[in-house]
């Protein structure tokens, strides 16, 4: 095959697009040349707010408003549709709302108008197996009369982007084990919520269920099953069977738990591609959607070094518009330690809840009567580097406002990264999650125990859905009222995460603890 022209045909000329820069895939075990130029591939291309969202509202904002305001202006969405069909695109979606393109086209031509090079690679993903995908170096091009317009463009390298954050044994090897009605009788869940009117969404990046293991399990647990929906993005669908012990474990233990603990809300469980451009497009549908969920939980993440500066950005706008419409997104802290697996020797935040606009969601190793509900000890997860809570400290994210002042920062974190200071904290709240005290699930006809910060992140999710029914109100970004309440929180005082302690308080191992839920909806409506 002959070696891609791509210069970009550009009229007006190019000009970088800034924050595209991408570094090789890790652990790339073979190299099989240019991607066949005739392959016909999709990409996403996010354009500018037309007013900048600088804080999340105090109020839901409807979407009608939202789109007025916070949209891509009718002029920057006309140009843009019209410069990428002119030079050879074809626009599969152009939404407003999210400020979304949808371009498809041949490698050739896209390779072209974004000034890249594609080839064919097998690496070794986060998740551990060798996947052959479209990877690029470098970074990207853009039109000039784009320039400022266009912020990201995703997809054209679709390597894996995430992994699962959890971690699956046996039931007969499980110490201690919990289902979702034990854990709600241990933290105190309101009794009087069931999630009736609400509706969570949950994204997956792979796997699938099938309903008989879910009638199975809910069946068994004396509990007639939620309404669960599965919504396809970018050409996912579901497919349970396909990995059993990997994506599957995840998405049933996701499903099982916010169904468990919110059984009358409505589930909705969008499918997408692992890639960056899979990712945030589901996170942008399930945020849109009409009815507006009242949660999104996001077990899958990655260390912040591994995404691309135009990624984050883009997801941290994707949740920020979540946060404005009403929409509180919980998302799985890690199960790596303070390190987040990476090699470098130092620590990292896992990213998406390294966002300010995510409630990162930590773990935690419990020790409790599921009949009484009396909890004996609770202390930080960690059974090791590899089986360990995350947490630390951003170094992509300033502190937001309502974490300023948190004496864990100064008493925690090592000198700064950076001249301005150390980042945003995670976790922000946290659960069981150490798979020795894990949650008794059922995944493809088989009874197990899963741990990691992933099933804190739909527990927390559901939680979400019976305040909002509890108190009659939606949330949004819930982390200041979560952060000046600072009540309804089980305090986690003992262990560690690898570099950092957890202490009285706020702390970058369990945040601010594990919920009491019935406190938490008090608090709540005693500032209401």
């Amino acid at each position: 095959m002959s070696e891609q022209n791509t210069t970009p045909n550009h009229a007006g000329g190019s000009v970088p697009l800034a924050g595209s820069e991408r570094p090789a895939a890790a652990r790339i075990q073979a190299t099989h040349g240019p991607v066949d130029s005739s392959r016909r591939i999709e990409v996403t291309v996010i354009l500018r707010r037309q007013e900048p969202l600088t804080e999340t509202p105090a109020e839901p904002m409807s979407r009608e408003d939202f789109v007025a305001r916070h949209g891509a202006s009718s002029g920057d969405l006309h140009l843009a549709t019209d410069t990428f069909r002119r030079l050879g695109a074809e626009i599969l979606e152009a939404d407003p709302a999210s400020r979304r393109l949808r371009l498809a086209g041949t490698v050739e031509e896209l390779s072209r108008i974004f000034g890249t090079t594609l080839e064919e690679v097998t690496s070794s993903g986060p998740h551990g197996h060798d996947i052959t995908h479209r990877h690029r170096t470098g970074g990207l091009q853009i039109p000039a009369e784009l320039d400022g317009i266009v912020t990201a463009v995703l997809g054209l390298d679709d390597r894996p982007q995430a992994r699962a954050q959890f971690h699956a044994i046996p039931l007969a090897a499980a110490g201690t084990s919990y289902t979702p009605p034990e854990l709600a009788r241990i933290y105190n869940f309101p009794a009087e919520a069931d999630g009736s009117g609400q509706s969570v969404a949950i994204i997956e990046l792979g796997g699938g269920f099938g309903q008989a293991d879910l009638d199975t399990y809910f069946g068994g647990l004396g509990i007639t099953g939620p309404k669960v929906t599965a919504v396809g993005v970018d050409g996912a669908a579901n497919q349970p069977g396909q990995d059993p012990t990997g994506a599957d474990g995840e998405v049933l233990l996701d499903i099982e738990v916010v169904g468990a603990l919110a059984p009358k809300a409505d589930i909705l469980v969008y499918f997408a591609p692992n890639t960056d451009a899979g990712f945030l497009d589901a996170i942008i549908n399930a945020s849109h959607a009409a009815p507006t969920p009242a949660s999104i939980s996001i077990s899958w993440g990655q260390n912040e070094d591994a995404w691309t500066a135009q990624a984050r950005t883009a997801f941290d706008q994707a949740l920020a518009d979540a946060s404005a419409l009403g929409v509180t997104v919980t998302a799985a802290a890690g199960d790596n330690g303070s390190a987040d697996a990476a090699t470098d020797g130092k620590d990292h935040a896992d990213f998406p809840a390294s966002s300010p606009h995510a409630l990162a969601c930590g773990g935690t190793r419990l020790d409790a009567d599921p009949a009484t509900g009396t909890i004996r000890s609770e202390t930080v997860w960690n059974d090791g580097p590899n089986s360990a809570t995350g947490g630390g400290y951003s170094d992509t994210f300033p502190v937001p406002a309502w974490q300023n002042g948190l004496a864990a920062h100064a008493r925690h974190h090592k000198p700064a990264p950076t001249p301005t200071g150390h980042g945003r904290g995670v976790p922000d709240v946290s659960a069981v999650a150490d798979p020795q005290t894990g949650y008794r699930v059922r995944v493809d006809g088989k009874d197990m125990v899963i741990g990691g910060t992933s099933a804190v992140a739909p527990l927390w999710a559901a939680l979400v859905a019976l305040l909002t029914q509890s108190t009659n109100r939606r949330f949004g970004l819930i982390q200041p009222l979560l952060y000046s309440r600072r009540t309804g929180f089980h305090d986690i005082t003992t262990g560690n995460n690898g570099t950092y302690q957890a202490a009285t308080g706020w702390d970058p191992c369990t945040g601010l603890g594990s919920p009491d839920g019935t406190a938490l909806v008090a608090a709540i409506k005693s500032g209401l």
